[in-house]
């Protein structure tokens, strides 16, 4: 895998793209600081960017699919260079319409890139390779949202807003070159190219029979609320325990924390995979996850905190990179494109629910009964579809049976 070039190119635009990501995500919010004093407008101006990228998620899946991932991912690339530049026109009038329009271009273009992104990943790296470059993946993103976030606070102090996003402007730029210089074989393996071109023009509403009919699928995707459950409202958990114990250097070490373990499942899942299957995977740190949500609430400790977070980090990198792999290889690659976009628009909407239910609950019960409920939530559905998943493998191994006594009598 890592003599692939297009490995290097995918991970190396991932990581120039992800430092510009989060300059320009901690750029918003210093300019939503200076000019938007009301937190409920920031929460709004952040929402409509996001129902934007909803919104257009359907037609960027049949895109995705119809056009080739390289030719999508350029003029996604472009989008987001055109985006920062109506935010330099923010910047310069101090109007924050402009800031929106931001939000809006830069959100369109992210629906656009990651469903064909993930599409593409199966056509640069083997079927052996796929969990590993998953992770790996995963793991450059993480790095990415440590590094840019830190850079961006640093520069902000030594340097004016309009100079960090200029520095955005330059890693989407870079991300572009890189994009030009991928080689992808995107021509259909087994079915004639009139065929696949055929399927892919389909409504975007016929991924769903594709879903219902591949069980393993739904559940990995309904699994997939469980992590959400703990980071839709990671933030807010973080500044309540901060208020909590008085303590802001704790903010820090959960981040600190949360990062280093994600990076360590993401490198170790490939390993695993050598002795559990991926759906062993998946079960067992969904269960984790929800056990560690429950764990805070002995919140008065700062080990137990810093614990479950970590607990929290590493499950869900092995997770994530376990699912990925799951609907790259189950999921027919006609459907790729439909399907990814559907799935990033089920994780807009859900990250949406979780936010504003942990603020909620935040508000009704406490933090210490909320990680309770949400934990209680998470192993119950973890709990469903393992019972599932095991009656319908035995249904499976049954029929197996069945077939091969009537075999033999024949």
């Amino acid at each position: 895998m890592w003599a692939n070039r297009n490995v290097w190119i995918i991970l190396s635009g991932e990581l120039i793209a992800g430092l510009g990501l989060w300059m320009g995500i901690i750029g918003n919010l210093e300019f939503m600081q200076e000019k938007v004093p009301s937190d409920f407008m920031k929460s709004i101006i952040l929402s409509i960017g996001l129902l934007a990228g909803i919104l257009v998620g359907p037609l960027a899946g049949k895109i995705a699919d119809q056009s080739r991932k390289k030719t999508v991912m350029i003029y996604s690339g472009l989008g987001r260079m055109l985006s920062v530049v109506f935010m330099f026109i923010a910047i310069y009038t101090g109007s924050v319409i402009w800031l929106v329009v931001f939000v809006i271009s830069i959100q369109i273009a992210a629906s656009f890139y990651f469903p064909a992104l993930q599409s593409a990943i199966p056509l640069i790296v083997e079927g052996k390779d796929l969990l590993r470059m998953n992770g790996v993946h995963m793991n450059v993103a993480t790095i990415t949202r440590i590094i840019g976030t830190s850079l961006a606070g640093i520069m902000l102090v030594a340097m004016s807003l309009y100079m960090l996003y200029l520095f955005s402007f330059i890693a989407y730029f870079l991300l572009f070159i890189f994009t030009m210089f991928l080689k992808m074989d995107e021509e259909p393996e087994l079915k004639d190219k009139k065929q696949e071109k055929e399927e892919a023009k389909g409504s975007f509403k016929e991924v769903f029979p594709v879903i219902k009919g591949l069980p393993i699928v739904f559940m990995t995707l309904v699994l997939s609320l469980v992590p959400m459950l703990f980071l839709g409202g990671f933030n807010l958990l973080v500044i309540k325990i901060s208020e909590f114990h008085d303590d802001s250097l704790i903010k820090g070490m959960i981040y600190s924390v949360e990062g280093i373990s994600f990076m360590l499942g993401a490198f170790l899942v490939k390993k695993m995979s050598n002795y559990w299957s991926p759906y062993s995977i998946m079960f067992f740190f969904s269960i984790i996850v929800g056990l560690a949500q429950i764990s805070l609430f002995f919140v008065a400790s700062k080990i137990v905190v810093l614990a479950a977070f970590g607990i929290v980090g590493f499950s869900v990198g092995c997770f994530f990179p376990t699912a990925a792999t799951i609907f790259q290889t189950r999921i027919p690659k006609e459907f790729h494109g439909r399907f990814f976009s559907f799935r990033n628009m089920l994780d807009r909407v859900m990250f949406q629910v979780v936010l504003l239910g942990t603020g909620f609950l935040l508000d009704l019960v406490g933090m210490q009964f909320m990680v309770v409920i949400f934990g209680l939530i998470s192993v119950g559905l973890t709990t469903l579809f393992y019972l599932q998943y095991r009656r319908q493998r035995s249904q499976e191994s049954n029929e197996k049976t069945t077939s091969f006594k009537e075999n033999l009598m024949q």
